[in-house]
């Protein structure tokens, strides 16, 4: 007769040839225990599984993010369009004798969209310069270490922040 032998395990690490296989075989490895085991005093965790819902989580955060960039976004435009129509307001008398004096109706809107790209890009490379600051401020307080702030997404937003001013 053959003899079994009870040993007691607190780890039990297995790994798989390739990536394709971990879900197949933890599902294995869990049937097993449930086979051979009466009680449940086993746990078959899985760093896949838990990396993709990690990667859910940070998709979703990054989701929520950039909803919140096109708002305010959105904002700053309409804000923009805002202050352009009380300056056109403003600024009618002016227009009616420049139209008088012979200026031509792209001419003044020329004069116009000289006026919205300088004001969204003051305002955008405030907003690089506040970000930046911001950014390096809260990861000192927090003690994170350095921040990181890439020159592509520094010049994505400053680009969309000028054309969606210079848009509305």
């Amino acid at each position: 007769t053959r003899e079994m032998a009870k040993y007691d395990y607190s780890n039990l690490y297995i790994t798989v040839d390739s990536l394709d296989y971990v879900e197949d075989v933890s599902e294995m490895v869990r049937r097993v225990f449930e086979h051979s085991h009466a009680q449940m005093d086993y746990e078959v965790q899985v760093p896949l599984a838990q990396l993709k819902v990690a990667q859910r989580k940070k998709r979703n955060s990054q989701i929520q993010l950039g909803m919140i960039a096109g708002i305010s976004l959105l904002v700053g435009g309409i804000g923009i369009m805002n202050i352009m129509l009380a300056t056109v307001t403003e600024r009618t008398r002016e227009i009616g004798i420049r139209r008088a004096l012979g200026a031509k109706q792209r001419h003044i809107v020329a004069q116009f969209l000289c006026a919205t790209v300088m004001l969204t890009t003051s305002g955008g490379l405030f907003g690089v310069f506040l970000g930046y600051v911001g950014s390096t401020a809260m990861t000192q307080w927090a003690q994170w270490g350095r921040a990181i702030v890439r020159p592509e997404a520094v010049a994505v937003s400053f680009g969309l922040s000028v054309l969606i001013g210079i848009f509305f």
